[in-house]
């Protein structure tokens, strides 16, 4: 008796687990597009295809997907699938590596060199300007004459596989004019810059002092009440930038007085060009920044800053925030 009740529950599990992973379902659209952006996981996956109801068990496919190794083979990028998938049909998919597009991702805050580092490293590009300089790329997108820094917008940029790297160039530069034209033509009036590309500069040094969506607008009051009355911008991120290699993860007060075409502390205005790609956020507290007074502010060590319209309350922030804060480390 009991042989036969262990045989059927068994032959019960396996009728359904193969019900679990081998019977299609039928797809909530045709095709059903699953995008996997970078470093998502397989538990990850497996949630998002349980919810729009893709598979029907979200713990089999992570089990049978560790099983397999599948779950360190996953690649970002676009997988499409038609009318109807199995989950061992898109466990196969994912493992194969190949998506109908694959993905490359542009940190807002990048440089260009970080930039390009990003596009030689995948390897789903055809590097045709792996071995070109800077000069030598920008002339075969058409830019002679101008420097890359923050021409190109940071975002997750869908290709085929196999495309040029040239082209993503070309769609992060042509899509980094677009934002730029729009935030130009919703500014503020009576602003400190006079062309697009000075905004774009600000929209730089507003990317890297701050990545709080509510402090960009007044980390670029900041900067602009200081442009309008002919103060120093005294960033520390764009002399940073003006140090390139000899910058180690410290400044010192010594690099502070080291004058750079970059070192906002011992120049006056914008900086030559951009210091970074700054994202949507930043170009459009660029162009409408907070209305506030404030001409100082100190990072308060939660990712937030403090600002300040008055030396004096800067001195106060800058004893609670940074010296109290020094005196109990």
């Amino acid at each position: 008796m009991w042989p036969r009740i262990l045989l059927l529950a068994v032959l019960t599990a396996v009728a359904w687990l193969g019900w679990v992973v081998v019977i299609p379902v039928d797809l909530p659209q045709s095709p059903y597009k699953l995008t996997i952006g970078p470093n998502r996981t397989l538990g990850q996956v497996a949630r998002s295809l349980a919810d729009e109801g893709v598979i029907r068990n979200r713990n089999i496919m992570m089990l049978l997907g560790r099983m397999q190794g599948m779950d360190r083979k996953i690649k970002a990028g676009l997988y499409q699938f038609s009318d109807s998938a199995s989950m061992w049909d898109i466990l196969q998919r994912l493992a194969d590596g190949h998506p109908d597009e694959a993905s490359l991702t542009l940190i807002e805050g990048w440089n260009f060199r970080q930039f390009r580092q990003a596009i030689d490293r995948n390897p789903d590009i055809k590097h045709e300007a792996r071995d070109l300089t800077d000069a030598q790329l920008l002339q075969q997108l058409g830019l002679d004459g101008v420097q890359a820094e923050g021409l190109f917008f940071p975002s997750t940029y869908l290709f085929t596989p196999g495309s040029s790297d040239l082209e993503l160039y070309r769609r992060a530069y042509n899509t980094m004019q677009q934002k730029l034209d729009a935030a130009w033509s919703a500014r503020k009036a009576d602003l400190p810059y006079h062309t697009p590309y000075e905004l774009l500069i600000m929209a730089s040094l507003v990317e890297k002092e701050t990545s709080l969506d509510a402090d960009r607008p007044l980390v670029a009051a900041v900067f602009v009440n200081r442009l309008n009355k002919g103060m120093r911008l005294q960033t520390d991120p764009s002399v940073i930038y003006g140090m390139g290699s000899a910058y180690h993860g410290n400044i010192s007060k010594a690099d502070l007085r080291r004058d750079t075409p970059y070192n906002t502390y011992t120049r006056n205005g914008l900086t030559p060009t951009p210091i970074a790609m700054p994202g949507k956020a930043a170009l459009d507290a660029a162009a409408n920044p907070a209305n506030s007074s404030a001409l100082y502010f100190v990072a308060k060590g939660d990712g937030s800053s403090y600002f300040s319209a008055t030396l004096d309350e800067h001195n106060q922030a800058v004893r609670k925030y940074i010296l109290k804060k020094g005196s109990n480390d």
